[in-house]
C-alpha cells in the first residue's frame, strides 16, 4: 500500500477523490485545501442565504482548480417554525421575554455591553426562517445545482424530497447524517446515496451512542436493506481512528472539529486557543444553542444554562435567544475582554483532546494519511506473525 495512490473505497469511487476524508467545514479556505489535498471539503451553508451561498460557491469555484466539494444545508423534518406561514416577526414574538432577559443577565455578569440583541436576533430570524424551511433550503439547493458540486447532504433528518430530486438530476449523490440505527434504517428507504453516521463524541448535532458502537451497528443494519457507503463522525480527528472505523465497516470518515484549530479556520484566535488548550472532557451536549442536543466547548455561557437556565425552546426558536448573545460575546472577546472570552464558545467535538495545535489544513490532511498508513502496517504486521 503507498499513501499516495488512491484508495480502494466505494466512497472514492463514487466522490472521485483520493482519499475518503470529508471535510465539513464553515469556511471556504478550509473546503478549497482539503479537496486539493485529495480529500474533499464539503461546506456548511445552514446559516447562508441564497446570495451568500453563490459568493461563497464562486469563490470557491475560482480556487479549487477543479477538484470536488460538497455542499451542507439542514432542513429539519421538525421545527417550532416549520410553517411556511409563519413570518419572521412571528418567530420573534413566540420568544419569551424570560429567554432573552436571562441572556442579556449572563453578559451583564461579565460585564459584556448587550449591544443591540434585537437587531441581531432580527437578522438572525430572516436567515432561519428561510434556511430551515424546505421552500427557503430549495431556494439554497437551487444556487447550489448551479454549481459543479459532487455532493449534497442534509445536516438534520431525512433529506426532503425536493433534494432527492434535484440530486438525481443533477447526478449528485445525497448524503444525509444519523445519529441512530432508526434513522439509518429510515435514510436508508428514503432513498439516500451516502449516510454520514455520527455518534456522539460530535460537535454540533449528535445523538447519545458513541461512534465505537453506532458505526457497526448501522452497518450491520443496512447491509440487508441496499448498498449504501458509510462515511463515520464524531470524535475522528487522526488517521488511526479513521482505520479503526473503516475496519468496522466504514468506507471513509466525515471529519468536522479538526479543522476548527487550522490556520485557515473561521473561529477566532481566542476560541482556538481554548480548544488547543481543551482536554477531551471540557466539551459539554446541551440544547441551549439551539433547541435540539447539540456539542460544543464548555464554558461560563454553557454553565450558566446548565445550572439555572430556563428549558431552552425548540428549534429555531432557542437561536434566537443564543446566537446574538454569542455574536455579541465572540466580537467582544476578539478586542481582548476577559468575561467574554470566559464566555466564549464553538462548536466542538470531544476529539478537541487530541487537538493539540495548530497547523495548515494540507498538513492535517497529510497527517491523516500518515497516520492511516501506520495503523494499516500495525495491524498487516499482527497479521504476518
Amino acid at each position: 500500500m503507498n499513501h499516495t495512490d488512491p484508495m480502494h473505497s466505494s466512497v472514492c469511487e463514487k466522490l472521485d477523490i483520493e482519499f475518503p476524508l470529508l471535510a465539513f467545514s464553515h469556511c471556504r479556505d478550509v473546503v478549497v485545501e482539503v479537496s486539493k489535498a485529495g480529500g474533499m471539503g464539503v461546506l456548511g451553508a445552514a446559516n447562508m442565504t441564497p446570495e451568500t451561498l453563490a459568493q461563497e460557491l464562486d469563490w470557491i469555484d475560482e480556487r479549487i482548480d477543479g477538484m470536488p466539494y460538497g455542499v451542507d444545508i439542514i432542513v429539519p423534518n421538525s421545527t417550532a417554525a416549520q410553517d411556511e406561514s409563519i413570518q419572521e416577526a412571528d418567530m420573534l414574538a413566540m420568544v419569551p421575554e424570560g429567554h432573552k432577559q436571562f441572556a442579556r443577565s449572563i453578559l451583564a455578569t461579565h460585564d459584556v455591553a448587550v449591544g443591540d440583541l434585537e437587531e441581531r436576533a432580527r437578522d438572525k430570524a430572516h436567515v432561519l426562517g428561510n434556511s430551515l424551511r424546505v421552500a427557503g433550503a430549495s431556494r439554497l439547493l437551487e444556487v447550489a445545482f448551479r454549481h459543479p458540486i459532487s455532493l449534497i447532504v442534509n445536516a438534520l433528518g431525512t433529506p426532503p424530497p425536493v433534494m432527492l430530486e434535484m440530486g438525481k438530476k443533477h447526478d449528485v449523490p445525497v448524503g444525509a447524517l444519523v445519529g441512530s440505527k432508526k434513522h439509518a434504517v429510515e435514510q436508508v428507504n428514503a432513498g439516500v446515496d451516502l449516510l454520514i453516521v455520527a455518534g456522539t463524541e460530535a460537535g454540533g448535532h449528535c445523538g447519545e451512542v458513541s461512534t465505537l458502537v453506532l458505526v457497526p451497528e448501522v452497518c450491520e443494519a443496512i447491509s440487508s436493506l441496499r448498498e449504501v457507503p458509510v462515511l463515520a463522525a464524531g470524535g475522528i480527528v487522526t488517521g488511526r481512528q479513521m482505520a479503526a472505523v473503516m475496519a468496522m465497516g466504514a468506507e471513509g470518515v466525515w471529519a468536522g472539529s479538526v479543522w476548527l484549530t487550522t490556520h485557515e479556520a473561521e473561529t477566532s484566535a481566542v476560541v482556538k486557543e481554548k480548544m488547543i488548550r481543551a482536554r477531551s472532557n471540557d466539551t459539554v451536549r446541551s440544547r441551549s444553542r439551539t433547541g435540539k442536543q447539540s456539542r460544543q466547548l464548555r464554558s461560563a455561557w454553557t454553565d450558566a444554562w446548565e445550572s439555572e437556565g430556563p428549558e431552552p425552546l425548540p428549534m429555531p426558536l432557542q437561536s434566537l435567544v443564543a446566537e446574538p448573545a454569542l455574536d455579541e460575546i465572540a466580537i467582544r472577546a476578539q478586542s481582548g475582554h476577559q468575561g467574554a472570552q470566559k464566555l466564549d464558545t464553538y462548536w466542538v467535538g470531544q476529539g478537541v483532546g487530541l487537538m493539540n495545535s495548530s497547523e495548515s489544513v494540507r498538513n492535517v490532511v497529510y497527517g491523516f494519511k500518515e497516520d492511516f498508513l501506520t495503523a494499516y502496517e500495525r495491524l498487516a504486521a499482527i497479521l504476518s506473525d
